[in-house]
């Protein structure tokens, strides 16, 4: 139940050429708190709830559980959320041994593409696809909980 990643800035839509999937996401924040941030997705047509805890000191690791939930109760959900919520498309593909994630955000936060890549343990190598840019796992301001409150386009 601990979620080890990196994110990175992405440089070109390069990436778009080579997804095997890509799925558009609405999600919102039950709660934002660092320490327990509890987020409400609708992936496609299936919804989910996931719990995060404070990342670790590296920023690259954190608890997080998650369940798939019925899409109609993730409607219901979403409606009782925070102010603020997330509109992306996510893409998915594969570098090496990896699948990168990138999320190609619209609305309020726009402009902004981030790439993420899950891994077994903190020290573990990937391949890093010319389309990748500056690391940002450790900026908390690339957070989805953080940008469903400070948008991108008011950076």
């Amino acid at each position: 139940m601990i979620e080890i990643e990196r994110k990175f800035l992405v440089t070109s839509n390069a990436f778009k050429d080579v997804a095997f999937t890509q799925n558009r996401i609405a999600q919102g924040y039950l709660s934002s708190v660092p320490e327990r941030t509890v987020r409400v997705r609708i992936k496609g047509e299936k919804g989910f709830l996931t719990i995060k805890g404070n990342s670790s000191e590296s920023g690259l690791s954190r608890f997080e559980w998650e369940k798939e939930i019925p899409v109609e109760e993730a409607k219901a959900l979403l409606n009782l959320c925070e102010k603020g919520g997330i509109d992306k498309t996510r893409f998915e593909i594969k570098s090496g041994n990896h699948i990168f994630e990138v999320d190609e955000f619209y609305g309020e936060n726009e402009g902004l593409i981030i790439a993420e890549v899950e891994l077994k343990s903190e020290t573990e190598i990937f391949e890093k696809p010319n389309w990748i840019g500056e690391e940002v796992t450790n900026d908390n301001r690339y957070y989805n909980s953080y940008l469903s409150k400070n948008p991108y386009k008011s950076w």
